[in-house]
Order: structure tokens, then sequence, then C-alpha cells
């Protein structure tokens, strides 16, 4: 399977500002912790440009969340550019290409998790909520074709496994309860595919 990488709308000098600036300081320290004045005086802009370029923080925290996961989509389809045959390799790629994502990218864990944590149910309509699930989804998706192309047994089961190893990590990640939890995640995943594709020889 190709991963295709959501092309997004070309930003103005100032709004790129914006946004960097933003970026850095959600990730860093949490969205409801920073407010619009902070993030202008970070991008060296006014708020009328911050307005004008977003129309609303809630705006600009979706922009934010939306350049991550492009970046993100974008370090995954490389990764899985260097393993193109299909088979437990190519589906152990998504935990190597968080392997070298975490480190200078989410040393914090996921900022989708982090976003989704400081909201509310996710039923109140809030514009944050639907990115963050379909950021999740697509992973999910990810993992059950690349599951399917290994010829792996119950394909949506394994990947839902996948996904929780996955998704384990980046939030050990965060908590830094212990090291390196995308190798140990990795590793149990590798074990478990294994024994899947198994149950089909």
């Amino acid at each position: 399977m190709a991963v295709p990488v959501p092309e997004l709308a070309p930003l103005t000098p100032g709004a790129r500002r914006v946004l960097d600036a933003a970026s850095r300081l959600f990730y860093e320290r949490g969205i409801h912790a920073v407010g619009v004045d902070t993030i202008a005086d970070a991008a060296g802009v006014t708020k009328k440009t911050l307005y004008d370029r977003f129309g609303s923080k809630e705006a600009l925290v979706v922009s934010y969340l939306q350049h991550r996961d492009a970046r993100w989509r974008a370090h995954v389809a490389d990764t899985l550019a260097r393993v193109p045959a299909p088979g437990v390799h190519r589906v152990l790629a998504i935990f190597d290409a968080a392997i070298s994502w975490s480190d200078e990218n989410s040393p914090k864990g996921c900022s989708a998790i982090n976003a989704r944590a400081e909201i509310g149910d996710g039923h109140d309509g809030h514009p944050l909520f639907p990115e963050v699930s379909r950021q999740k989804a697509w992973l999910l998706d990810v993992f059950e074709a690349l599951c399917r192309e290994a010829g792996i047994t119950d394909p949506g089961q394994t990947a839902k496994a996948m996904m929780l190893l996955y998704e384990g990590a980046i939030v050990t990640v965060g908590m830094e309860t212990f090291a390196d939890p995308f190798q140990e995640a990795r590793r149990v995943a590798e074990d478990l595919l294994e024994a899947r594709l198994a149950q089909r020889r």
C-alpha cells in the first residue's frame, strides 16, 4: 500500500510564523496554557494577523494538529518505501518510523493524545475531536492494510493489537515510565505477527 500524504493549503509567511510558534508552544506547554497573545508575540505578529490567517484559536489548534500529522505521514511513507516487500517487517516499519521520529518530534508523547486530554468528552462539538479521531483511525487503517498484505490471519483484529501496542508505547514515551518503549512494543508486535502468520502455514 502507498501511504497518502495530505496536501495542505499553502501558508503566507505570516501564517507560517504563527503556526510554527503555536506548534512549539502548544506541544511544550499545552493548548489551554497558551494564549493568542503569547503566540502572536512569539511569532512576531499582531493578534489581528493571527485572527486574519486562522480565524480563531481553535482553528489554529486544528491546523497545528493537521500539519504535525502531515509530517508524520510523510515520515511513515518514507520508512515504508525502504521496506517495499509485504510481510511482517513492513508492518513493523510503523514502529521503526515511530522510533526514528519520537526523540526529536515527540519527546512528550503524541500531540493528538495530549490535545484530546485537554478537551471535553468529544460530544460537545469541539473541532479538535474529529481531527484527533481521524488521525487515529487512519493509523489503524494503515496497520490493517499492512497486515492484510502480509497475509496475517484476521488482519482487522491483528491491526487492533498493533494499535494498542503503538498507543501504549507513545503514552509511555510521554510518561517516561521506562526507556525505549517503542523498541519493546516492536519486539512484542513481531512475536504476535509471527504467531499469526504461522497459523496460515
